[in-house]
C-alpha cells in the first residue's frame, strides 16, 4: 500500500501538467519537426519531460524521499536539467556524456555501487558503466510513440514487485519508483499513438538515470539480496529491452560506419515496422517482451531458483536471437551504406558469421551442462559438493562437443534454410560429442563420482537449444509475417504446392505484403489452413474479393486452370486496378544426351 499513494498523486499531477507543458512548448517554439532521421511525420510538442519531473519530484518531496535520499534526488534533478538544456539549446553528445559520468561519479562517491566484485577499482568502473549505459539506453529507447514510457512503467512495476517479494516495499527507493511510475503513466496518456507530446531528453535522461541509480546497492538499502545471481540478473531482466535495443543500434551503426550518437530509424521498433507491423502493434510487442522480462525476474527471486534460472537463461537466449534477427532487417539505404567506408577490421567481422556461430554454441554447451547439473542436483548443498566435478569436466565437454559439431558438419548449414535434415546432423553431433566426452572423462578421471544422468540431461538440453537457435530465424519471421498490418493485400489462387511456394516467395520480397489467404477449387481444402493461412473459398469467392476491392494483388499458383477463368479474372482485376500475376516454375533442359 505504501507505493500506491505516491503513484496516484504523481499520476494525477502529471495528467494535469502535461497539457500545460504542451501549450508552453508551442509558445516557446519547442516543437519537434519531422526529419529524415526521425520517425514522426508531423510537428509534435516537446517538454513532456518537464511534466514528468515536476510531478515526480513534487510527489517525492511530499512522501519524504527527497529529504531522506538527497544525493539520489539531487543527481536525478541534475540529470533532468541536462536533458532540459539539451531540449532547449542542443548540447553536444560529448557534453551530455561528461555530465552523466560526473553524476554517476557523485553516486559512487556517496556509496552507490553495483557490488558485483571484491575489487573496488573494478566495481567502481562497472558502476560508472552501468549508470551511464542505462541512462543512454532509455534515451535511445525514446524513438516511437509510447515506447519509452510504457517500457519504463513495466520495468518499475517489475522492480516494485521484486521489492515486495523481499519485504522492502516501504522504503524511500520504492516510493521514488512509485512516484516515477505515476508521473510516467500520466504522461503516457498523451504519448501513446498518435502522440501529442514527446518527453524529450529531459524525460528520458531522468528516467534512465533513475533506473541506473535505483538498481545499485547503497549504504542505506541493500535490499537483502541473497546472492550475486539475483543482484546481476534481476536488473538485467527488468531492463533487457532497452539494453538490447541499445546494443543493436550501437553495433549496427558501428558496422555501417555511422556514429552511435547520430539519430536514425534503425531501432528495434523501426525494424518491426519495416517488417510490416503497424506502429502500435510494434510498440505493444516490445511492451509484452518487457513484461515477460519483468515476470522472469520475479520468478528468479520468488520461486525455485533452479527452474527460474532455466527460464531466465532461456528468455535471455531467445531475446538475443530475436535481436540478431532484427539486426538482419535492412534499414539503411544501399547508396548510403556504400558511401560510408568501413575499416578492414569491420568488414572482416561482418563476414565472420561462423565465428559467431561457434561462440554461440560455446555458450549453449556451457549453459546446457550447467543447467544439467542444476537439474540433477537440485539441493544447493548437493550441488556445491558436485560443483568441482562440473568445473573440472567443463573444458572436456566444450572441446568434445565443438570438435564433434565440426566433424559431422553442423557448421555447414544455413540457418535461413533450416530443415529436418539439419536436425538429424545436429543430433548426430550431440551424440558423438556426449560419447566422446564421456570417454575422455573416463580416461582422465576414471568417471569416479560423476553422474551419468547429468550427461543424458545435458544431451536433451543441448539438442533442444541447438534446434531452437537454428530454427529461431524462421520461427520469428513466420510469426512477424502473420502480424503484418501494412503492405500489399494478397490472395493466392491455388492451395497446393505451388501456393505454398508462392507464399514463401512473397515473404522474401523487400516490400512488405499482407497475405489474406488462399482460394482453391477443391471443396475439401476450403476451411483448412496452408502455412498458417486460411483457404477462404473457391473461384466464385475470389471473384467476390476482386469485385469488392478487398485485395491489391492476386497470384495464380494453380498448375491447371481453365482459360475462361483466367480471362474473367484478368478482366475483373483490370477494371478495378488490381494487379494479377502468375507463379511459373519449371526446369529447362539445356543439354539433352543422345540415347545410346
Amino acid at each position: 500500500m505504501s507505493a500506491i499513494k505516491p503513484f496516484l498523486v504523481a499520476f494525477a499531477l502529471a495528467l494535469a501538467l502535461v497539457p500545460l507543458c504542451r501549450q508552453l512548448a508551442v509558445r516557446l517554439g519547442r516543437v519537434a519537426q519531422p526529419r529524415a532521421d526521425r520517425w514522426h511525420r508531423r510537428p509534435i510538442a516537446m517538454l513532456g519531460g518537464v511534466a514528468i519531473a515536476v510531478a515526480m519530484f513534487a510527489t517525492a518531496s511530499l512522501f519524504d524521499v527527497v529529504a531522506s535520499r538527497p544525493v539520489l534526488a539531487g543527481c536525478a534533478l541534475l540529470a533532468f536539467a541536462s536533458g532540459l538544456v539539451d531540449d532547449l539549446t542542443r548540447l553536444k553528445a560529448s557534453t551530455k556524456l561528461i555530465v552523466q559520468i560526473a553524476l554517476a561519479s557523485a553516486l559512487l562517491f556517496f556509496g552507490y555501487r553495483v557490488n558485483w566484485v571484491e575489487s573496488m577499482t573494478l566495481d567502481s568502473l562497472l558502476t560508472l558503466f552501468r549508470v551511464v549505459g542505462i541512462t543512454n539506453a532509455f534515451n535511445l529507447l525514446d524513438n516511437m510513440d509510447g515506447l519509452c514510457g510504457g517500457v519504463s512503467m513495466i520495468a518499475i512495476v517489475g522492480l516494485l514487485l521484486e521489492a515486495a517479494n523481499r519485504g522492502v516495499l516501504d522504503t524511500p527507493e520504492s516510493r521514488y519508483l512509485a512516484a516515477l511510475c505515476g508521473a510516467t503513466g500520466g504522461f503516457l496518456v498523451y504519448n501513446v499513438y498518435p502522440a501529442s507530446i514527446f518527453m524529450g531528453d529531459a524525460g528520458s535522461l531522468l528516467i534512465g538515470f533513475s533506473f541506473g541509480a535505483l538498481t545499485l546497492s547503497t549504504n542505506h538499502h541493500t535490499g537483502g539480496r541473497s546472492n550475486l545471481l539475483t543482484v546481476v540478473a534481476v536488473p538485467v531482466l527488468v531492463l533487457l529491452i532497452p539494453i538490447l535495443d541499445t546494443a543493436l543500434v550501437t553495433l549496427s551503426r558501428w558496422l555501417s560506419g555511422r556514429p552511435a550518437s547520430q539519430g536514425g530509424r534503425d531501432h528495434s521498433s523501426h525494424r518491426l515496422v519495416a517488417m510490416g507491423l503497424s506502429e502500435p502493434r510494434a510498440v505493444a510487442m516490445l511492451w509484452t517482451l518487457a513484461a515477460a522480462g519483468a515476470l522472469t525476474s520475479i520468478m528468479l527471486t520468488r520461486y525455485n531458483q533452479t527452474w527460474s534460472l532455466f527460464a531466465a537463461v532461456g528468455f535471455v537466449f531467445g531475446m538475443v536471437l530475436f535481436a540478431v534477427f532484427l539486426g538482419g532487417i535492412r534499414v539503411y539505404d544501399d547508396t548510403e551504406a556504400r558511401a560510408r567506408r568501413l575499416t578492414p577490421l569491420v568488414v572482416g567481422m561482418m563476414y565472420k558469421r561462423r565465428v559467431a556461430e561457434v561462440l554461440l554454441d560455446f555458450c549453449l554447451i556451457t549453459a546446457s551442462y550447467y543447467l544439467a547439473y542444476r537439474l540433477r542436483f537440485e539441493d544447493p548443498e548437493e550441488f556445491l559438493r558436485n560443483f568441482s566435478n562440473f568445473s573440472q569436466s567443463l573444458p572436456v565437454i566444450v572441446a568434445s562437443q565443438l570438435v564433434a559439431f565440426f566433424a559431422v558438419g553442423v557448421y555447414r548449414g544455413v540457418w535461413r534454410y533450416f530443415s529436418v535434415a539439419d536436425t538429424v546432423v545436429m543430433a548426430r553431433g550431440v551424440v558423438v560429442g556426449v560419447v566422446s566426452s564421456q570417454l575422455a572423462i573416463l580416461y582422465l578421471y576414471r568417471f569416479s563420482s560423476y553422474s551419468r544422468a547429468v550427461f543424458v540431461i545435458d544431451a536433451v538440453l543441448l539438442m533442444g537449444s541447438l534446434t531452437l537457435s537454428r530454427a529461431s530465424f524462421r520461427l520469428v519471421a513466420d510469426f512477424l509475417n502473420r502480424q503484418r498490418e501494412t503492405g500489399t493485400r494478397v490472395v493466392v489462387y491455388g492451395a497446393g504446392d505451388g501456393g505454398a511456394l508462392a507464399v514463401r516467395e512473397l515473404q522474401k520480397k523487400p516490400t512488405p505484403v499482407r497475405i489474406i489467404g488462399f482460394v482453391d477449387d477443391a471443396p475439401h481444402k476450403i476451411g483448412t489452413r496452408v502455412l498458417g493461412y486460411p483457404v477462404l473459398g473457391d473461384f466464385e469467392w475470389l471473384e467476390q474479393l476482386v469485385a469488392g476491392a478487398a485485395v491489391e494483388l492476386v497470384v495464380i499458383a494453380a498448375r491447371s486452370i481453365e482459360a475462361d477463368r483466367i480471362r474473367r479474372l484478368r478482366a475483373a482485376c483490370a477494371s478495378r486496378g488490381i494487379a494479377l500475376t502468375r507463379l511459373t516454375v519449371g526446369i529447362e533442359d539445356l543439354i539433352v544426351p543422345f540415347n545410346t
